[in-house]
C-alpha cells in the first residue's frame, strides 16, 4: 500500500482502536472495615453509606449556593466563604444550633430559608435545615446499628421535604420577582443543572432506603419461615421426655 494511503488512514485506524478499548470504569467508593460493622446489618450499612453521601452532597450544595450567592454567606460575618460554609457543616455534624436561626432546625430551618422577611443566610439555614433533618431521621447519630434502624415512612417523608426544599429553591422569588437564592441556570450562556442533580441523588438515596427499610422488616418474616422449613426436620423436633428419669435413660 502506497505510503500515503497509511498515513490517510491512520487516523481513522486510531479512532477504531479508541472505541474498541473498554471504558473508563466509576470509582466505588465504599468504606474500611471496622469493628462497628460487626454491629450492622445489611440496611444499616445502606443506610450508613446514603448518611455519609447526603453530607458530602449538602457540603458540595452549600459551597456552590455561597458561590452563586456571596452576599449570604457575608451576612455570617465570616471572614471568607470557607469559614462560612465550615461553620454551618460544623453545626450539622456536631448537632449544634446554628447562629441567625434561634433554635430552628429542620424543616423549621427549611421553611425559614424561603421566608420572606427572613434576612439572614438562606444558603446556611437551608443546608442546616436539610442536614439537621437527616440527623432527626437517624436518631441523633450519623451510624445505624443492630439496635437501631430507620423508620420507613420517616425517610420516605424525609424523601419528600428535600424535593419540596428543591423545588422552592428554583421557584420562590422576592417581591422584585427575583430569586431568593440563585441556583439552577438555564440562559443562552448555557445551562447549568447541578443543583437539581445534586438534590435528586439525595432523593433517591432516600427513597430507596424507605423501600429497603419498608422491604426488610416483611422480609425478617419471610427468612425466618423459610429458614424452618430449609432446616433439618429431626433437628427441630425433638420428643420430650416425661420426667427426669425417662430423661436420663434416653440420654444412656
Amino acid at each position: 500500500m502506497p505510503l500515503r494511503y497509511l498515513v490517510l488512514c491512520f487516523p481513522a485506524l486510531a479512532l477504531l482502536a479508541a472505541c474498541s478499548s473498554p471504558p473508563v470504569k466509576k470509582d466505588v467508593d465504599g468504606q474500611d472495615f471496622h469493628s462497628g460493622q460487626l454491629l450492622q446489618n445489611d440496611a444499616n450499612r445502606a443506610a450508613n453509606l446514603a448518611m455519609r453521601d447526603n453530607l458530602e452532597s449538602l457540603s458540595l450544595l452549600l459551597d456552590k449556593l455561597y458561590k452563586r450567592n456571596p452576599r449570604e454567606w457575608k451576612k455570617t460575618g465570616a471572614a471568607t466563604l470557607e469559614a462560612a460554609h465550615g461553620k454551618v457543616m460544623k453545626a450539622i455534624t456536631e448537632q449544634q444550633p446554628l447562629p441567625g436561626l434561634g433554635e430552628r432546625k429542620s424543616i423549621a430551618a427549611m421553611s425559614l430559608a424561603f421566608a420572606p422577611d427572613f434576612e439572614g443566610d438562606r444558603a446556611g439555614a437551608l443546608i442546616y435545615g436539610i442536614g439537621s433533618m437527616l440527623f432527626e431521621l437517624y436518631g441523633g447519630t450519623d451510624t445505624q446499628h443492630l439496635l437501631s434502624g430507620l423508620n420507613s415512612q420517616m425517610t420516605a417523608n424525609a424523601a419528600w421535604n428535600i424535593e419540596v426544599a428543591a423545588w422552592l429553591l428554583a421557584s420562590r422569588t422576592n417581591e422584585q420577582g427575583q430569586p431568593l437564592l440563585l441556583s439552577n441556570e438555564i440562559s443562552e450562556a448555557g445551562r447549568n443543572l447541578s443543583f437539581e442533580r445534586e438534590f435528586g441523588r439525595m432523593i433517591g438515596r432516600l427513597e430507596l432506603l424507605a423501600q429497603m427499610t419498608h422491604e426488610s422488616l416483611r422480609r425478617s418474616g419471610i427468612n425466618y419461615v423459610q429458614g424452618i422449613l430449609a432446616a433439618p426436620i429431626i433437628g427441630l423436633v425433638q420428643f420430650i421426655p416425661l420426667d427426669a428419669a425417662s430423661a436420663a435413660t434416653t440420654a444412656q
